[in-house]
């Protein structure tokens, strides 16, 4: 694998994990489709130097096309994923006119009970 490779993975992968970090429902479906190509691009690199055939008759070395089937199933899983956040995020502008995560009242309720538990 090439150093070219391993750093897009990685600068993918961070973008994508700063981005699913925010508040933003636009910015949490770009960060999660930049971490499904991402995770692509590692199966295709995991699956070793290109230029060997599939199928050979004669019997040598194939390559192994496990990777390339793990890698179609990732594009499918990152489509579904991001219609789904789309669908999400475009009910979220229907209902309060932007697409910002709110908090969570009882989430907010029960760490402010937690709090008050541990000071004596």
């Amino acid at each position: 694998m090439s150093i070219a490779l391993l750093f897009a993975i990685g600068g993918l992968t961070s973008c994508g994990l700063f981005l699913i970090t925010t508040r933003s429902l636009s910015r949490i479906v770009l960060g999660f489709t930049l971490l499904g190509h991402a995770a692509v691009l590692a199966l295709l690199g995991a699956g070793g130097p290109g230029g060997d055939a599939p199928i050979t008759t004669t019997g040598e070395e194939i390559s192994n096309p496990l990777p390339q089937a793990l890698a179609l199933t990732a594009i499918v899983i990152s489509f579904g994923l991001t219609l789904f956040l789309l669908a999400l995020a475009g009910r979220q502008q229907t209902l309060t006119g932007d697409d910002l995560v709110e908090d969570d009242l009882e989430d907010r309720r029960i760490a402010e009970s937690a709090d008050q538990q541990d000071d004596p």
